[in-house]
């Protein structure tokens, strides 16, 4: 099989215009379309699309999903993004490129339930789906095709077509001989995408901007840039051990990726890397009461998240960001490992004393990082206060379980809503 019909799902072996079968233009071509298994499967503009389904009236304009007016853009649709915007652009900005748009709070416990149902029609086709996000998985389907009669490039537009169908949203599909390749496959032709990416790996990415490349943030493409690498191409032609003698093994990672070699597995079980929460302020604060008030409630949200996922984390983050909109943030390493809220609260404080000298900020955010299982490490981080404080907020949780989130809460908490419900 080198072609196929994405409507009918139609075989052959050349690739006419149109499917001889139902004469849909959707044909899909490629030399080892038959022979690849590794998918990247991305929902198109996730959360706008949920709402946009649930409020049909919404069909044909603007959408952006984030917070109030001093949020940020969680994401928008596609007739958002024609306009300019983008996700995490300020919402002020957001709303000066495209001022028409519907602007809706986000709705995690309903994106959470879709996403569920998305991913549960994967895992009906294999076991070796490794989520990256609630919109986003890698999927494995080598030495699927006699389970399902078929290639995997047929079971995944199939798959395709039945997310649309039962669900109402749409998802783009990236095909390679990798996790690298099918991730940038999947940003190809969306939305309700379908792309190949095979032998013409690298001449293909040899032209594209060194940023395409996973790990490749806005410092590191300064970097690159500085140095004379601007493209993928360039990386491509260097040798190996001069990239390593600059960049370590990051370096050697860097010549891997443009040469389009990715060796790592799709791993259902890779640990996250982390857990974290953020608020953005309707008006900058700068006190530390007050910062402390809004930083008490991300840290519950955080360690439950934790205790549900059965990690903890060893590493604390302390996130700010100033009204003028650059990034601070701050570590501690924890000589025990925690997934309590007390922890997590107390070791924010200290970090935040520390930045928070009269200073305004209009965002500020708690998080968990090298997480290990909470199961392995019970004889290391259950201990003294921590234990006593772990039973008590699995106490919260339980009785948070049977009655509602609202069940429990503390007095710094119920300040910190009272405080928002003025705002």
């Amino acid at each position: 099989m080198r072609a196929f019909c994405r409507d009918c799902f139609w075989q052959g072996e050349d690739a006419p215009r149109r499917c001889p079968d139902c004469a849909s233009p959707r044909v899909l071509a490629h030399p080892e379309l038959g022979q690849l298994a590794i998918a990247h499967m991305d929902c198109d503009a996730f959360y706008a699309s949920v709402e946009k389904r649930d409020r049909p009236e919404l069909l044909d304009q603007a959408v952006i999903v984030g917070g109030g007016k001093r949020g940020v853009v969680t994401t928008c649709c596609y007739i958002a993004r024609i306009k300019g915007v983008r996700s995490a652009m300020p919402m002020y900005k957001a709303l000066k490129a495209c001022p028409e748009a519907v602007v809706i709070a986000p709705d995690f416990t309903k994106y959470r339930h879709e996403s569920k149902r998305i991913l549960g029609m994967a895992a009906e086709l294999t076991p070796l789906i490794q989520n990256l996000s609630l919109d986003e998985a890698w999927m494995d389907l080598s030495g699927t095709d006699r389970l399902h009669g078929a290639p995997p490039a047929i079971t995944l537009a199939r798959l395709q077509a039945r997310i649309e169908a039962e669900t109402g949203l749409t998802v783009s599909i990236g095909l390679a001989v990798n996790k690298f390749l099918a991730k940038v496959a999947s940003e190809l032709d969306k939305p309700r995408g379908f792309s190949v990416i095979g032998h013409e790996a690298r001449a293909f990415l040899a032209p594209r901007p060194v940023r395409i490349l996973p790990g490749v943030g806005p410092a590191m493409v300064a970097s690159l840039e500085k140095a004379g690498y601007r493209t993928v191409g360039d990386l491509a032609r260097t040798d190996v051990k001069v990239l390593a003698e600059r960049w370590g093994a990051h370096g050697i990672r860097l010549s891997e990726l443009a040469h389009g070699r990715d060796y790592r597995p799709v791993n259902p079980n890779e640990a996250r890397k982390g857990i974290s929460c953020e608020t953005t302020f309707n008006d900058d604060l700068a006190a530390v009461a007050d910062l402390e008030d809004r930083l008490a409630p991300l840290c519950e949200r955080v360690a439950q998240q934790a205790r549900k996922g059965g990690v903890a984390g060893r590493v604390v983050t302390l996130k700010l960001r100033t009204t003028d909109f650059r990034i601070v943030t701050r570590r501690r390493t924890l000589p025990v490992a925690t997934q309590t809220a007390r922890t997590l609260f107390k070791v924010g404080r200290e970090l935040l004393a520390r930045e928070a000298t009269g200073q305004a900020w209009r965002l500020v955010g708690i998080g968990l990082a090298d997480l290990v299982d909470a199961d392995l490490a019970a004889g290391d981080f259950f201990a003294d206060g921590e234990r006593k404080a772990l039973a008590s907020e699995r106490s919260v949780d339980a009785i948070r379980a049977r009655f509602g989130a609202a069940a429990v809460t503390s007095g710094r908490i119920m300040k910190t809503k009272a405080a928002e419900e003025d705002d």
